[in-house]
């Protein structure tokens, strides 16, 4: 399955597709034919147009598109920062989760911070109740650092928490 896809990155023209691929993987009933839903933590969006297309316009910023015959069908945000790079807004197709094209994806981002960028590091935030997913990560090389920061309760932009307790972990990998 993850032959024959094209990395790229994103434009201007991208951000309406960005935005319906990150929601259908991690909100409502759609991300529930993958694993990475979070639609029993959170109902609400996960991202919207103006958020994309503000990461997409900023410097240091890069929106990386894994496509096959057009078809958006992952995607991840990189943003350059003194030391690392802050890794997040992955997304995979849920119909296509499972099947090695997000450690493809994850693979090409980390090269790209590391080739691109010249930085020794990786960060990514993740909610802590997602074990399975941080475990998913681990294997991948992250490691925990026990570092937890409050998840935005209150701002609607990053949906609607269903439980209140929803923290996020400093998750970090040397490249």
């Amino acid at each position: 399955m993850v032959q024959q896809v094209a990395v790229r990155a994103a434009g201007p023209g991208d951000v309406a597709a960005v935005v319906a691929l990150v929601e259908s993987a991690y909100r409502g009933d759609s991300s529930r034919a993958g694993w990475t839903t979070e639609a029993d933590l959170l109902d609400g969006q996960r991202t919207d147009p103006e958020a994309v297309a503000a990461h997409v316009a900023a410097p240091g910023s890069v929106i990386l598109l894994a496509e096959r015959d057009g078809e958006l069908l992952a995607c991840c945000h990189l943003e350059r920062h003194d030391g690392y790079a802050y890794f997040g807004m992955f997304a995979v197709r849920p119909d296509l989760q499972g099947g090695g094209l997000g450690k493809a994806v994850i693979a090409e981002a980390e090269r790209y911070a590391s080739a691109e960028w010249g930085v020794p590091q990786l960060h990514m935030t993740v909610i802590t109740v997602r074990a399975e997913l941080i475990a998913w990560y681990e294997r991948r090389g992250y490691a925990r650092t026990g570092q937890t920061s409050p998840f935005p309760y209150g701002d609607e932009r990053f949906g609607l928490p269903r439980r209140d307790d929803l923290e996020f972990e400093l998750l970090v990998k040397k490249l």
